[in-house]
């Protein structure tokens, strides 16, 4: 009899779960059954959201998957392949590891733009720069510079695509900037922060908006020029997939940025471990990875949104690791900084 009446239990959950799958709307009912058949919580706010503000915010292009695109004539970011082998722990928190690098702690606001590409990428680049000057230089990397001036990358608030975003700072270099209104850095990020479909402090996001100009001069007030605030990037790579080469990479270098496919469950994504349940998909969006670890018995990675701190889990979410979960394994690149003591790449194309 339990096993007749658990075999109805898994035939119905799994017939809503297609039912949910088919619509297209994430209504109070969808969240309710991820509440109660999940290994995540999500958001009852977010029933019935619109979908259309969170597919401007992902900005990856999809093609089938969200995977590396090969780099034009230039094939720069090959995966890395030279790991020594070291025995990976079964947690790890970068936040802890470099406790000197206070940016590893930083949430992001990437506003009513989709440049998840861009912020993925300098969030990463700003953690390994003190991260491998220990701790002695703490440049931020300007979100604003890259979307903007980095016509290769892709289409700035209309999406981008990180390995681009690597190469960049490898070749051009990329400037300081802080978050919007902050005032600090040669070009801060000129887009406003808002609030992405919660109760928060700021004011609810609107439409997508146009991709701020390119400005190749700091703003009034900054005392270094343009050209001398750049910083460079050494090298810029693909990650392997597999679960020992991206902790690797993480516990050797520093944070990394990934892609992966949000569907329309992901938004309302409150606490846990994130596995997507319900609901169609929105598109590819770019985020960055700074460790990993084990909740009631589900392996997760932990990763860093660029929503601001209001949303998930005070703006952090944790994603199931080790089976490719909505592509986030395939899709990780990252680079070493370059210092002023060393040479800089000339790469000819």
């Amino acid at each position: 009899m339990a096993v007749l009446f658990l075999s109805l239990v898994v035939l119905f959950t799994s017939c809503q779960a297609k039912s949910f799958q088919e619509s297209g709307a994430l209504t109070r009912e969808a969240i309710d059954y991820i509440n109660a058949f999940s290994t995540w919580k999500a958001d009852p706010d977010y029933a019935n959201y619109d979908q259309e503000h969170f597919k401007g915010l992902c900005g990856v292009p999809l093609d089938g998957n969200v995977i590396p695109r090969p780099l034009k004539k230039t094939g720069v970011l090959e995966e890395k392949t030279d790991y020594q082998v070291i025995k990976v722990p079964d947690s790890f928190d970068s936040r802890e590891e470099w406790p000197k690098c206070k940016s590893i702690d930083e949430i992001r606001d990437q506003g009513s733009c989709g440049s998840c590409w861009a912020f993925g990428a300098v969030e990463a680049m700003t953690d390994r720069i003190c991260i491998h000057s220990s701790g002695r230089l703490t440049p931020h990397i300007s979100a604003e510079d890259l979307l903007s001036c980095c016509t290769e990358c892709g289409m700035g608030c209309n999406g981008g695509f990180p390995e681009e975003a690597w190469f960049y700072w490898q070749q051009k270099g990329l400037v300081t900037g802080g978050q919007y209104d902050s005032n600090k850095g040669c070009q801060p990020y000129q887009i406003p922060s808002c609030d992405h479909h919660v109760k928060g402090h700021l004011k609810p996001c609107g439409s997508v908006l146009p991709t701020p100009p390119c400005e190749r001069k700091c703003e009034a007030g900054y005392n270094v020029s343009y050209s001398d605030d750049k910083k460079y990037g050494k090298s810029g790579y693909s990650v392997g997939s597999s679960v020992e080469a991206i902790a690797t990479e993480i516990m050797t270098n520093g944070p990394v940025e990934a892609a992966f496919t949000v569907y329309s469950d992901f938004p309302s994504y409150k606490s846990g471990v994130y596995q997507h349940k319900v609901g169609t998909m929105l598109g590819g969006h770019a985020i960055k990875i700074l460790g990993w670890g084990t909740e009631n018995n589900t392996p997760y990675w932990l990763v860093a949104n660029s929503w601001n701190a209001d949303w998930g889990d005070k703006g952090y979410f944790k994603i199931l690791r080790g089976q490719d979960e909505c592509g986030i394994e395939s899709s990780v690149v990252a680079g070493m900084p370059r210092f002023d003591e060393e040479p800089r790449m000339v790469i000819v194309v």
